[in-house]
C-alpha cells in the first residue's frame, strides 16, 4: 500500500507591528499593522497566525521590547505554534539574534520581508541580480557573533603563527566577492538595456511612466489602455520588472507607456540604489502619471512617499506629472461625486477606475493634448547630400511639405523639441 504523500506545511508567521511615536512616523499603528499583514501575505508558503501593534516608549538596545513585553510577545508566539516573527520595522543585527534566541524562532524585520518578496517576484535576469545584489548588501550587515563556528580560524599556512581571520571577516569578504561578481553581471545587462533605450531614441515616441504607491492600481490601467497582461492583483508588489508597450491615442500621437514598480514606505535603501536602473524609464520619462488608490485611508501620505522617491531617484521637477486618482469605484456614491467634482475642477488630476473605465478616455485625451501643444512647425534647408537627415525625417512622419531649391532642398517638418533634438544628433 503506497503511502500518500505529506505536504509541506506552510511557515506559520506572526506580525508585529512596534508602534513608536515619533514627529517621522505619522502612519495609524492599525493601518501601518494592516499594511505589514499585506506585506507577509505577499510571501508564498506563509500562513498568517497573529497579528499586533506593540506599544513602544523607546527601543531597547540589545533586545527591542523591554523584558516584561519579551516575556508576553513570547508566550503569544508560542501559543500561536509561530515559526517566523516579522517585525514591521527595523531591527539591528544584535536584536534579531537576540529574538531570535528567546523565541526560539526565525525573524524577519521589514526589510528583510520586502527583499524576500522582491526575490519571489523578480522575472528578468536584471531583477533577479538586482535583488541579489540588494540582499548581499543586507547580508552583510547582519554578520554578528551569533553562532559557534564564527570562531578565529587559524592564521598562516598551518605554520604556527598569530590568528587568521574571523570567520565574519571570511563570510564578509566572501559576499564582498559576490558582489562584485554580481555588479560586473549588471554592467552586461545594463549595457543591453542602454541599447535597447539608444533603439527607442530613434523612435520619436515620448515616454510616459506610470508610477505609484504599490497596490495603487499601475498594471491594471496599464493592461487597460495597452490590452496587454501584466500581472494585476489585489497584492503589494505584484509587479516588479518594468513593461513598455507602444501606445496609440484615438488619432493623436503614439507613447511608449511604462510600467514600473510600485513605491512603498520604508522602501529599504539597499533596494532603492539596486532597482535605479530598472526605474530609469521614469528618468527618461516626458510624462509622469502618478496613480494613486484615492479610496485608501491614508492617500495622501502615500502620495508623500512616492514624490519623496521620484525627488531621491533625481526625476526633474520640471518633467510634467499628472495626478491619477484611481479606484474611485470602491468610494461611496456620494464621495465619488464628490471627489470626481474636484479633480475635474484641478489642473492635472483626473478621477478614474482602471478596473471600470470610468475616467479613462479624459485622462488619455490630456495625455494626447499634453504631446500634440509640444509640436511646432519649423523649416530645414537640406543640402543634396543630406541623405541620411532626409530619410530620417520621412520615416518619422513628420514632413508637412518640401521645396527643391538651387542648392537643396527646404522642408517643413511639424515635430516635437525631442523630435528636433533626436535630428540634430544625427
Amino acid at each position: 500500500m503506497d503511502t500518500p504523500e505529506t505536504e509541506e506545511r506552510p511557515t506559520r508567521a506572526f506580525v508585529l507591528h512596534p508602534d513608536l511615536k515619533s514627529e517621522r512616523d505619522r502612519r495609524d499603528a492599525g493601518r501601518a499593522l494592516e499594511e505589514a499583514v499585506s506585506l507577509a501575505a505577499a510571501l508564498p508558503g506563509i500562513e498568517l497566525v497573529g497579528q499586533a501593534v506593540v506599544p513602544l516608549a523607546k527601543p531597547r538596545a540589545g533586545y527591542l521590547f523591554g523584558s516584561g513585553k519579551m516575556d508576553e510577545l513570547g508566550d503569544m508566539l508560542e501559543a500561536a505554534e509561530a515559526d517566523l516573527v516579522l517585525v514591521d520595522g527595523p531591527v539591528t543585527p544584535v536584536q534579531q539574534r537576540n529574538l531570535e534566541k528567546a523565541w526560539k524562532v526565525k525573524l524577519l524585520d521589514r526589510t528583510g520581508l520586502i527583499l524576500e518578496i522582491f526575490a519571489d517576484r523578480a522575472r528578468t535576469r536584471e531583477g533577479v541580480l538586482q535583488v541579489e545584489m540588494a540582499a548581499l548588501s543586507y547580508q552583510r550587515t547582519r554578520l554578528v557573533r551569533a553562532w559557534t563556528h564564527l570562531e578565529r580560524q587559524r592564521g598562516g599556512l598551518g605554520f604556527v603563527g598569530g590568528p587568521g581571520e574571523t570567520q565574519i571577516e571570511a563570510d564578509r569578504r566572501a559576499i564582498d566577492e559576490q558582489i562584485v561578481r554580481i555588479k560586473r553581471q549588471l554592467e552586461k545587462v545594463v549595457k543591453t538595456r542602454t541599447l535597447h533605450r539608444a533603439a527607442r531614441a530613434k523612435v520619436p515616441y515620448p515616454i510616459v511612466a506610470l508610477v505609484g504607491y504599490t497596490n495603487a492600481g499601475k498594471s491594471t490601467l496599464f493592461n487597460r489602455v495597452t490590452g496587454a497582461e501584466v500581472l494585476a492583483k489585489d497584492m503589494l508588489f505584484a509587479t516588479l520588472d518594468p513593461t513598455m508597450r507602444e501606445l496609440q491615442i484615438g488619432d493623436g500621437p503614439k507613447v511608449i507607456l511604462s510600467d514600473t514598480v510600485g513605491f512603498i514606505s520604508d522602501l529599504p535603501t539597499q533596494l532603492v540604489a539596486a532597482f535605479r536602473a530598472t526605474l530609469e524609464e521614469v528618468l527618461a520619462a516626458d510624462l509622469i502619471l502618478h496613480v494613486r488608490d484615492i479610496s485608501h485611508p491614508e492617500t495622501e501620505l502615500q502620495a508623500q512617499n512616492v514624490t519623496d522617491i521620484l525627488a531621491s531617484l533625481g526625476v526633474e521637477k520640471d518633467v510634467p506629472l499628472y495626478e491619477v486618482w484611481n479606484k474611485i469605484d470602491q468610494l461611496p456614491e456620494a464621495e465619488r461625486e464628490e471627489t470626481s467634482t474636484r479633480a475635474a475642477r484641478s489642473e492635472g488630476i483626473f478621477a478614474i477606475s482602471a478596473l471600470t473605465g470610468q475616467g479613462i478616455d479624459t485622462l488619455l485625451s490630456a495625455v494626447a493634448e499634453q504631446f500634440q501643444d509640444r509640436r511646432q512647425e519649423e523649416v530645414l534647408h537640406l543640402g543634396f547630400g543630406d541623405g541620411r537627415q532626409r530619410a530620417w525625417l520621412f520615416e518619422q512622419n513628420v514632413v508637412q511639405s518640401e521645396i527643391q531649391t538651387e542648392d537643396g532642398f527646404d522642408v517643413t517638418v511639424f515635430w516635437t523639441a525631442r523630435q528636433a533634438e533626436r535630428y540634430r544628433r544625427l
